[in-house]
């Protein structure tokens, strides 16, 4: 007799077959994570120890009072987080890092792009310009500050002398934070220069040349070509350099020899976190700013993730 019943005009498998099926299946895939379990086993344990571990603590110390001794802590509720919507350092520090990502972001990606172009087109030593956008990028922070430090120096700086200028950039609050955005885009850019340089090698050649048959210019090309190709990694560009941005730190201090700047002109938010945790012992107060700051930028993350998706569902329609 056939293991299969007929009803109606349906064939319905009796259910210690399908049993069988979802067995073998939960079996397969009990398999694969028995297997591949052990390798991402160390990377979970590091990752819970260093990043879940210490996010969770920090939340926790936000609701408290906490100094940097970790005595006499006791918990306060939302206390942290009124004060610091009442505070006025904090919506200074938050405008001066939303100013410099506005300032730094655009030129990043305009600025990489002409570059990623210049090294794809060129002819000759090709990898020597590679490796000169590249480079800047591969030195440490405090590196890259002592170096434009010395560079806005008003007498003996080499900015100065070369635009034929005597700015006292450093000391400056109008030019303050020109400083760092000019220091930040000589050393970040090489990042996102590497990033449109992989992308233009994957635009298909025979796009140029039948452009090019048609009668399209050099300027045309790029128009209707290369930007609508690029619009994917040009997006991913936007969302790391700003997520990067908000969070600036090294160079703004290592710059103005670890103080805020002319005015305070150039003190981040991330800055003003560190001074209130390690210089005025206030932990619990430090922790509320910093998941402030972290609720920011989870909203600009989920904010470009809603925005390429409704992209994707619209290109697919």
């Amino acid at each position: 007799m056939s293991s299969t019943t007929v009803v109606g005009a349906k064939a319905v498998r009796p259910r210690a077959a399908t049993a069988t099926a979802a067995d073998s299946a939960r079996l397969r895939w009990s398999r694969r994570l028995q297997h591949g379990g052990w390798f991402v086993a160390p990377f979970f344990v590091l990752y819970g120890l260093f990043v879940v571990v210490p996010v969770v603590r920090g939340l926790y110390l936000s609701f408290t009072d906490a100094n940097i001794s970790g005595d006499h802590t006791s918990f306060i509720g939302l206390s942290n987080y009124r004060e610091a919507l009442k505070d006025r350092l904090v919506w200074d520090s938050l405008w001066h890092s939303v100013r410099f990502t506005l300032e730094v972001v655009p030129c990043i990606v305009v600025v990489a792009l002409l570059m990623a172009l210049i090294a794809h087109h060129t002819v000759h030593f090709k990898w020597l310009w590679r490796l000169c956008f590249f480079a800047p990028f591969l030195l440490p922070s405090a590196v890259v500050g002592n170096l434009w430090w010395w560079l806005f120096q008003p007498t003996n700086g080499m900015v100065n002398h070369v635009l034929g200028l005597d700015t006292p950039w450093l000391t400056q609050k109008s030019t303050a934070m020109l400083a760092v955005v000019v220091a930040t885009l000589w050393w970040t850019v090489g990042f996102s220069f590497l990033l449109y340089l992989a992308a233009l090698q994957n635009i298909p050649q025979h796009l140029y040349e039948a452009a090019e048959l048609d009668g399209a210019n050099a300027f045309q090309r790029m128009l209707h070509i290369t930007v609508p190709n690029l619009r994917h990694i040009t997006g991913l560009v936007l969302a790391l350099q700003i997520l990067a941005s908000l969070q600036v730190f090294d160079q703004a201090v290592v710059m103005y020899q670890f103080g805020p700047g002319p005015e305070e002109s150039t003190r981040t938010f991330v800055q003003y976190t560190l001074e209130q945790g390690f210089t005025s012992y206030r932990v619990g107060y430090a922790s509320a700013i910093s998941f402030i700051l972290f609720l920011i930028i989870a909203v600009v993350a989920l904010g470009r993730m809603w925005l390429l998706r409704n992209r994707e569902e619209g290109a697919a329609r």
